[in-house]
């Protein structure tokens, strides 16, 4: 049978709450007022023993600033002592109380559209949407070293043109969206799209349109507009127009005058 050490045992079990540590509420609310102000402090909600001979007394903040929020003091009567003494007071926050949002590192909040004049973003030496570059040959001429990335100290990795990718696919400039749906044609067939350079070329590339909504900006192969270099306006079809009867109107028409003898005989 496996035997556990007292020390172990008094780890295990749940503290005692110790009489005079219990009883020196009001040694507590002094302390709490002190660190606070008397007018702050409410009355006692409670008492958990942390440890054995140390008890903890909570009271009611009175602060409007920290509504639900409690002080907790906490005593402890030393070894063979006669009176406990207060080893903390601190305030914290209740069930109900108001806490401050969770915080969120800065590269977490930085949203599409923040960076500003004159910010800078860093970025991080082990950005997965980045890779090592390499160092330009004297074999390769300025316009393909440049092509392809030479001379850079980081190019995209595969991970960050997949991200971009996605990213741009599904975005304002993808084929999902009601402009793109009632297009006349796809992107990938107008005369003002221009390839991006690399793999991604393959999938999005430059509207060149001024009249576009998309000019200067970066668009997929399927997606589109009313500004496609092919689109033409169909006439609309004209029809005769059905003839007019004037139902109101009449004319005067001259008629011959007859005499009376002509008159009778025709009567």
């Amino acid at each position: 049978m496996r035997s556990t050490s007292p020390a172990a045992n008094r780890r295990s079990r749940t503290p005692v709450i110790d009489s005079i540590a219990a009883e020196a509420v009001d040694l507590a609310r002094a302390a709490a007022e002190d660190t606070s102000r008397p007018e702050f402090v409410g009355e006692h909600v409670g008492m958990v023993a942390e440890a054995d001979r140390v008890v903890t007394h909570y009271f009611v903040c009175l602060d409007p600033a920290y509504r639900g929020w409690r002080w907790a003091v906490s005593v402890v009567r030393a070894a063979r002592a006669k009176h406990a003494t207060v080893s903390e007071s601190v305030l914290l926050p209740g069930e109900d109380a108001m806490l401050a949002p969770e915080w969120v590192p800065w590269s977490d909040r930085l949203r599409p559209g923040d960076l500003g004049p004159g910010d800078l973003l860093p970025t991080p030496p082990d950005d997965p949407r980045l890779a090592p570059g390499f160092a330009p040959c004297e074999e390769a001429g300025a316009e393909l070293g440049w092509e392809l990335g030479l001379g850079k100290a980081r190019v995209l990795s595969a991970e960050g043109r997949e991200e971009a990718a996605a990213r741009w696919h599904a975005g304002d400039h993808g084929p999902d969206t009601p402009i793109a749906r009632s297009a006349p044609a796809q992107c990938a067939t107008c005369g003002f799209f221009v390839p991006l350079a690399g793999s991604l070329r393959r999938c999005f590339g430059v509207c060149a349109n001024e009249y576009a909504p998309d000019d200067g900006r970066v668009v997929s192969i399927d997606h589109g507009c009313g500004a496609h270099s092919e689109a033409v306006v169909t006439p609309p079809p004209t029809e005769a127009a059905p003839p007019i009867v004037d139902e109101m109107g009449y004319d005067v028409v001259p008629s011959a005058t007859l005499t009376e003898e002509e008159a009778l005989g025709h009567s």
